[in-house]
């Protein structure tokens, strides 16, 4: 066997995926497929005596799903050093972060060409990462809302409200009900009910417990002890 090559092991439970698969990978010069299985339990017996580098794993296989075997693969010292490239026809959000929080290198659906394969296999054999240009951009969108919900968290009141909804917050938050915070303002109850739904709607938040939390994390109110 010639050392060079990167030694690929299938985990699909469809046949026909596993041999247009093999088929395909047959034909490359500097891949060798060491073996094909068809869930986890044959994997980890297949790894037992064989060698592999990388693994092709579908998500939806028998008894343990390929992002759960995933899992279990980094965990073990044996098998710990092989990258995996999940290979599945399901593309959403979930199933994509779940996969790289498993230790997955690669994330490819099953349309994708033989060169995004080819080149996948090859860049996580050398110790890179590889998402085809759909899972990157699903990747992109998450990255962007997580680091979105970052930054309204840590704005400050005064940079996303007026003066007078923040008076108006925190007086809600000491429980102040509308008609009193009405004749304190000197303002009309359908203003205060206006200024309030503005409020929640700028915070993203639900109702009135939730704006007492915020006054409370930003300090708009303190709790006496």
């Amino acid at each position: 066997m010639n050392e060079l090559k990167i030694r690929v092991l299938l985990v699909d439970d469809h046949v026909l995926v596993r041999q247009g698969i093999k088929s395909l990978l047959d034909e490359c010069s500097w891949i060798e497929v060491v073996g094909e299985v068809s869930e986890g339990n044959e994997m980890f017996h297949f790894l037992r005596h064989h060698a592999v580098d990388v693994i092709l794993m579908d998500i939806n296989l028998p008894h343990v799903s390929g992002i759960e075997l995933t899992k279990k693969l980094g965990q073990t010292a044996e098998t710990s050093n092989i990258k995996v490239i999940i290979l599945s026809m399901f593309t959403q959000e979930e199933y994509i972060i779940e996969a790289a929080k498993a230790g997955a290198k690669g994330y490819l659906p099953k349309n994708a060409s033989e060169h995004e394969l080819l080149e996948a296999i090859h860049s996580v054999a050398d110790g890179r990462e590889f998402f085809s240009p759909q899972i990157s951009g699903v990747l992109l969108k998450t990255i962007l809302k997580q680091s979105s919900a970052i930054n309204d968290d840590q704005q400050r009141p005064q940079d996303i409200l007026s003066k007078r909804e923040i008076q108006i917050l925190t007086l809600l938050a000491q429980g102040l009900s509308n008609p009193e915070i009405s004749e304190k303002l000197f303002i009309s109850i359908r203003t205060v009910e206006s200024h309030k739904t503005h409020i929640l709607q700028k915070l993203k938040l639900r109702n009135n417990v939730d704006l007492v939390k915020y006054a409370i994390k930003h300090h708009l109110i303190e709790i006496n002890s």
